[in-house]
């Protein structure tokens, strides 16, 4: 609805369910459409969460996120993001957090010192993800079990700091490369249909990996949900604490969604929906 503004959603997704937590807007550098009216009262929390919306970061949001999320007594495991966050700051901020990152990464230029052992040295080199898909995975797909898929794993070394940096800090981690196994109505998957997830976990094997991370798809479930049925930013008004007060309230109302559900014990949260308005229109 504004131009340059995004959600950013933190949630917690498990055997029972998905819930959201907490959620920030996020003001881009580029599209930005400026506020109609100054805040009357520049300290007010309107005030003070669109300040922190132009100024933070995602990772900053992020991090401030998961520590709100941790003090309120969430304990969680694993952290899941999708590519946008596949990023040393919050490789970091999971490793602070004592969480176990699962990530997808974006095809970068961020390096990976990969260790090639001979019998008569070790060979270090620092090589970005297509340079060591083409060193180390090409040709050498594995068939995941019970999953559609192929995979190669590698483990390798990552500096979480700046390579220009003065100390760095190594921290090893598992790079699952993936790939779609051939289809009826394609003989061979391209040589660049394959992405890649990492972990701080260098023991997860590559099913756990993808079915960990599957859960992650329970927060796109939530926002088409909030989007088509739950009222999200369609209110008439514009002003900035509305755009807060929407998103807070489309997550409450999914959260009663949840409860209905493990009440009635349904199958999804769309199924109770459904039984509500029938019940209202009726």
């Amino acid at each position: 609805h504004v131009m340059g503004q995004q959600v950013l959603t933190l949630g917690l997704s498990c055997a029972q369910g998905f819930v959201p937590i907490d959620s920030e807007l996020f003001t881009g550098k580029t599209n930005v459409v400026d506020l109609a009216a100054p805040f009357k009262d520049g300290r007010s929390i309107a005030a003070q969460r669109h300040r922190a919306a132009l100024n933070q970061t995602k990772p900053e949001m992020a991090r401030a996120m998961i520590a709100r999320a941790q003090r309120g007594g969430i304990d969680a495991q694993y952290l899941l993001a999708d590519a946008w966050f596949g990023t040393k700051p919050m490789i970091v901020m999971a490793e602070d957090a004592l969480l176990t990152a699962i990530v997808r990464m974006k095809k970068n230029t961020m390096k990976y010192r990969h260790r090639l052992y001979t019998p008569d040295k070790v060979v270090c080199r620092d090589l970005d993800l297509c340079a060591l898909y083409q060193s180390a995975v090409r040709g050498q797909w594995e068939k995941v079990a019970g999953q559609p898929y192929q995979s190669k794993t590698v483990v390798v070394d990552l500096n979480l700091n700046d390579p220009r940096d003065e100390v760095a800090r190594w921290i090893k981690v598992r790079l699952l490369f993936v790939r779609g196994v051939a289809n009826s109505d394609k003989a061979q998957p391209g040589k660049h249909d394959w992405c890649v997830f990492l972990t701080t976990d260098t023991k997860l094997d590559p099913r756990k990996i993808l079915e960990l991370y599957a859960m992650r798809w329970a927060i796109e479930v939530y926002f088409k949900e909030s989007k088509q049925h739950l009222g999200f930013l369609q209110e008439q008004a514009r002003h900035y604490a509305c755009y807060v007060a929407s998103i807070h309230l489309t997550a409450i109302r999914f959260c009663l969604l949840v409860i209905a559900k493990q009440q009635h014990g349904a199958s999804g949260v769309a199924q109770v929906r459904q039984a509500i308005v029938g019940n209202a229109t009726q």
